[in-house]
């Protein structure tokens, strides 16, 4: 395609420069027309997050994103170029982007004055018009609106009042474009009266000199909740001057939690994917859940979606570990990999005083522990309901039995099983044979069979730690291994200090 190349072509062909608020609004409304997706890869924000921030762009608002971390803040105003032209028309040379029509620095003007309609310009990629700056304390109003140059003034010999001595900071560089500054509190207050005009009168000064510069920026603000943020907070009168504040969560339900991890997890090894069985998925994310309403976990820090992606990568490696250990072609998770999701885990979670006192492995533990409980609910019945007793007065049974005794029973008798995390699959399968009951019962309710011997084998092993978790068998764990019980002989061993805490 042949663009215009001179200001006088730019008037031939009819191109008309529009602000970029207004050039914003016009292309997303084009896409709520044509039922396009408007932010691809962003899960469970549609009837929340997504129509508020529409909202705000037909009103042509300045933004900010308010949130805790990992809640898909950044993400989301990268998305912002896409609602740009592809192109858009500047004064060549310019260093605020000045549009050809109407240019709003003195290069600009001089540069239309001088050459008029043969004054050359360049096309800019939308790309091109997104600027970010991550605020820090040691952030200054020349990083963002820009300072005088000494050097520059003294080598063209200019006044420090004239306005090409100026070295232009980030906003009017971005000007006819988006300018996103990431957790907006961390700017010291000084800093933050500096955005007033940008915000309200649409113009910047520059070191006090009466030189005044109206921006077209369209500006996005992200932060966490100021009562979490103990470096700083945003101050009053620039909190009122950003139009729309927009509030983001994390996932509300537990398939858009599986979702969002299952899109940012790399569980594709040598190109070939990992067979993940969907209540593991069920069980990381219900980990970040149980995290979420955890006493010893600081809610007002959050718990951000980072632990569930980093949870199942470390879940997928240890089982390509031991893959690749044992020359085994199947990458499938066991649970007693789950220990191993830990450093995925601990580092991820502000702890409260009592948390510290626990210590962030033991608590790391009790999370992991209370989610495979819930989604052992989720597909087996409660090992702790006993049985009706049978109306029957020729009954000789005396105690009522449920699917689970024949397992029970089979630890109570003085049996016990190990499982390491490095045992040959044809092991790990052998030992869990060993328990009567335990393939039936779990044949039954996941309808598995020895057509899939690995899905069989690794959901045996869950029962197994479901009813460790209802406290029906007691569970040992030392250097990744793990040996199963019976419960009442590890009480009276004296040993129960060892168990896991499910509770």
């Amino acid at each position: 395609m042949n663009r215009p190349r001179t200001v006088g072509e730019l008037k031939r062909s009819g191109y008309r420069t529009v602000p970029v608020k207004e050039e914003v609004r016009a292309n997303l409304i084009t896409k709520l027309k044509a039922r396009e997706p408007l932010f691809p890869g962003i899960i469970g924000y549609e009837t929340t997050v997504v129509p508020a921030l529409v909202n705000a762009i037909l009103a042509r608002h300045d933004i900010i994103l308010l949130g805790l971390r990992g809640q898909a803040k950044t993400r989301i105003i990268r998305m912002l170029p896409s609602l740009l032209d592809e192109y858009v028309p500047v004064i060549k040379g310019s260093e605020v982007n000045d549009d050809p029509f109407r240019p709003v620095s003195k290069f600009g003007s001089d540069r239309l004055r001088d050459e008029g309609d043969e004054t050359e310009i360049d096309w800019l990629h939308r790309e091109r018009r997104f600027s970010e700056k991550l605020a820090t304390p040691d952030v200054t109003i020349a990083d963002l609106i820009g300072d005088i140059d000494p050097i520059k003034a003294a080598t063209q010999r200019l006044h420090y009042s004239h306005e090409g001595a100026i070295h232009f900071g980030l906003i009017p560089r971005s000007n006819r474009g988006i300018f996103a500054l990431n957790e907006l509190p961390d700017l010291q207050p000084r800093i933050q009266v500096g955005l007033f005009n940008i915000l309200e009168e649409k113009d910047v000064q520059i070191r006090g000199f009466n030189i005044r510069i109206p921006l077209d920026v369209f500006l996005v603000f992200t932060a966490n909740p100021e009562d979490y943020t103990n470096r700083g907070s945003i101050i009053t009168p620039l909190k009122d001057r950003i139009d729309s504040q927009i509030l983001t969560h994390y996932p509300r339900t537990l398939d858009d939690a599986i979702e969002i991890t299952g899109q940012e997890a790399w569980t594709e090894r040598n190109g070939a994917p990992a067979v993940i069985p969907h209540y593991f998925k069920e069980i990381i994310e219900s980990i970040a859940f149980e995290a979420r309403r955890s006493e010893f976990v600081d809610q007002k820090s959050g718990v951000s979606a980072r632990l569930t992606i980093a949870a199942m990568e470390n879940l997928v490696s240890n089982a390509e570990r031991r893959a690749i250990l044992l020359g085994e072609e199947r990458i499938v998770p066991r649970m007693c990999d789950l220990p191993h999701v830990l450093p995925g885990v601990t580092g991820k979670v502000e702890l409260v005083f009592e948390g510290e006192q626990e210590g962030a492995m033991k608590v790391g533990k009790a999370l992991i522990g209370k989610a495979t409980r819930t989604v052992f609910a989720r597909y087996f019945p409660d090992p702790l309901q006993r049985p009706r007793r049978r109306e029957s007065s020729a009954s000789t049974e005396q105690t009522p039995k449920n699917e689970y005794t024949p397992v029970v029973r089979w630890f109570e008798q003085g049996n016990s099983l190990m499982l390491s995390d490095d045992m040959p699959f044809a092991a790990y399968r052998a030992e869990l044979a060993r328990v009567p009951g335990l393939k039936e019962v779990t044949m039954k309710h996941f309808k598995l069979g020895d057509d899939d011997p690995y899905g069989l084998a690794t959901a045996m092993e869950f029962v197994l730690d479901g009813l460790h978790q209802n406290s029906r068998i007691a569970k040992e764990e030392v250097d990744h291994v793990a040996v199963y019980k019976d419960m009442v002989g590890q009480i009276f061993s004296g040993r129960a200090g060892d168990i896991d805490e499910g509770d």
